[in-house]
């Protein structure tokens, strides 16, 4: 019997490694081995033009010590964060209660509502928000309706961020799908329930929803967190590709490649993305860690750190 149970074993393996062959090889040739090089590259010299030549650590060493524009970008960076985060959050949640209830054709709105989370990433809508934040541009002939002289938002280094964390805001469409997803979970006889003993709207949603919702939340702040530290194209569009005006749209992943692809030091750039990598990953340990304290799953209980 067990002689005949192993080759049945065997070939079931074989099958599922062989299903799973173009995901490995996908990792080991595209993620692991490129990150492997880039963690080498970290440790050297190099310019694209000649061979690296070994430093150390002295990469790391000068980007802490000595590299002013890197604490700016992660200033900036870490500024996006703050203001986007929540932001886009709320307002796919808010989208996604809105959406909730029960009107007719909700696939088609749902649809809609998720197209600007697959183009705001795009070269052509961060052209497009550039036209509407312009000194000329829709927004401020809006203004103008109501006899408002708007300055010119994208060129002014006291607007430009929150212009490009409005365009993250309008990207809450992939947030706002999980959200009602995570809405049509929680049963309706709850909200009944409450009603039944003088809860009103307010309280069925920060003792009901808010708790029963958390674990969407926290997957969806998760991934928010690590899609808005990757902030790259907005600000390489506005910004002309230099960070500006005044470096006031330089975040850390624009910084990171002017310095591999305009400078050509791709020894420093790889420090500067393996610090980003370590450093969005202890942000995530964070949320995770804290998780305990606010993540409730349906039996009640919190979530086990």
């Amino acid at each position: 019997m067990q002689s005949s149970r192993k080759p049945t074993r065997y070939r079931q393996n074989r099958t599922a490694y062989l299903f799973l062959l173009p995901w490995l090889i996908g990792f080991f040739c595209l993620t692991l081995g490129p990150m492997l090089g880039s963690l080498y590259l970290s440790l050297t010299k190099f310019n694209l033009l000649s061979s690296p030549r070994w430093l150390g650590f002295d990469n790391y060493v000068q980007i802490f010590t000595d590299d002013s524009m890197f604490y700016h970008s992660l200033k900036l960076t870490f500024q996006y964060v703050l203001f986007s985060v929540p932001l886009r959050l709320i307002f796919a949640l808010l989208v996604a209660m809105a959406l909730n209830k029960g009107i007719r054709a909700l696939g088609i709105y749902r649809t809609v509502y998720y197209i600007p989370s697959l183009l705001g990433g795009s070269v052509a809508i961060a052209i497009v928000w550039r036209k509407i934040f312009d000194g000329n541009g829709l927004f401020n002939h809006f203004l103008s309706w109501f006899g408002i002289e708007g300055p010119s938002w994208i060129a002014n280094p006291n607007f430009v961020l929150y212009t490009i964390v409005t365009l993250s805001v309008w990207q809450f469409g992939s947030a706002m799908v999980i959200f009602l997803a995570g809405l049509k979970q929680i049963p309706a006889d709850l909200y009944e329930a409450s009603q039944v003993d003088g809860a009103g709207k307010t309280r069925q949603f920060f003792q009901i929803t808010l708790p029963l919702l958390s674990p969407v939340l926290f997957f969806n702040l998760v991934m928010t967190i690590i899609n808005s530290f990757q902030v790259f194209t907005p600000g390489f569009v506005i910004g002309d590709g230099r960070g500006g005006p005044m470096d006031s749209t330089m975040f850390y992943t624009l910084y990171l490649y002017l310095k591999g692809f305009s400078f050509f030091d791709m020894g420093y750039a790889s420090a500067l993305a393996w610090i980003m990598l370590v450093m969005i990953g202890g942000l995530t340990a964070i949320v995770f860690a804290t998780s305990k304290y606010w993540v409730f799953y349906g039996d009640g209980k919190e979530e086990k750190g």
